[in-house]
C-alpha cells in the first residue's frame, strides 16, 4: 500500500532508459519479451522440464522484476505476466507440448512473503492465466506445491550445492486434488541453475503429474 501510494506522488522514471513519465517505456517494454526461447541451464540439473523463458535476466528486465518482487511495485506485474503469456505460446506453437494445462507456480517461503508483503510468483500466475486463456490456450492455476523445509539462501551457491539445498524441501499440499489439465506448466520468475524447477517437478511426477515445461520471465546467463 506504501508503495503503491508513494507511486502516485513520487515522479516516475522509465526503469530502463530513466526516461521521465512511466516505469517502462514504450522501447523498453519491448524488450521485456523481445527474445521468448528455450533457455536451458548448464550443467542442467536431472528432471528439469524443457524451459522456456522470455528474456535474458539482464538490463531492463532484471530492474522490472527487482521492482516487481521486493519493491512491491505490483502494476509491473502485467507486464510480467504478459511476458510469461506471451512464452508459453510461443513454446505451445513450436510444437513442445499439449494443452489443457495445470499452471502451477513455484512456491515462496512464507518468510519471503511475509517480508514482501505479497507472493510474486502466486501473482504472476494468476494473471499470466488470464491472458492464457484470452490466446485460445487452455489453462487454470493449480498452486498445488508447498515448502516442507527452510531452506538456506540461494544466492552463491554452485549448481551442485542449489540442488542439495532444494532436495526435499517441496510438497504437495494435502487437498491438491486432481491437476485440471492434461499437463503441468510449471511457473517462476527466474530459472539460475534450473534446481529449483527441478525438484518441483520431480514432486509434481511422484505425484502422478505429467510436466513437460517450465516457463520463466528470466534467464539467469550462468558464468
Amino acid at each position: 500500500m506504501w508503495n503503491a501510494m508513494v507511486s502516485l506522488l513520487v515522479p516516475q522514471a522509465c526503469l530502463g532508459c530513466g526516461g521521465p513519465g512511466v516505469r517502462l517505456c514504450d522501447g523498453c517494454l519491448g524488450r521485456v519479451a523481445a527474445a521468448p526461447g528455450r533457455r536451458m541451464p548448464s550443467p542442467c540439473p536431472q528432471g528439469l522440464p524443457e524451459c522456456w523463458s522470455a528474456a535474458p535476466y539482464t538490463g531492463v528486465v532484471r530492474a522490472a522484476i527487482v521492482a516487481y518482487k521486493e519493491r512491491g511495485e505490483a502494476a509491473l506485474g502485467a507486464v510480467l505476466a504478459d511476458a510469461l503469456a506471451f512464452t508459453a505460446v510461443s513454446a505451445v506453437r513450436a510444437g513442445r507440448v499439449r494443452g489443457p494445462f495445470a499452471v502451477v507456480p513455484v512456491p515462496s517461503a512464507r518468510r519471503s512473503v511475509r517480508g514482501r508483503g505479497h507472493d510474486p510468483v502466486g501473482g504472476l500466475a494468476a494473471l499470466a492465466v488470464r491472458r492464457l486463456t484470452a490466446c485460445g490456450v487452455e489453462a487454470r492455476v493449480w498452486p498445488v506445491l508447498r515448502q516442507v523445509r527452510k531452506v538456506a539462501d540461494q544466492a552463491g551457491l554452485s549448481s551442485t550445492e542449489r540442488a542439495a539445498n532444494l532436495a526435499a524441501s517441496l510438497g504437495v499440499r494435502d487437498d491438491a486434488g486432481e491437476p485440471p489439465g492434461a499437463s503441468v506448466l510449471l511457473l517462476d520468475d527466474i530459472v539460475t541453475t534450473g534446481s529449483t524447477l527441478a525438484e518441483a517437478a520431480r514432486v509434481l511426477r511422484a505425484a502422478g503429474a505429467v510436466v513437460p515445461l517450465a516457463v520463466t520471465v528470466a534467464a539467469t546467463r550462468r558464468k
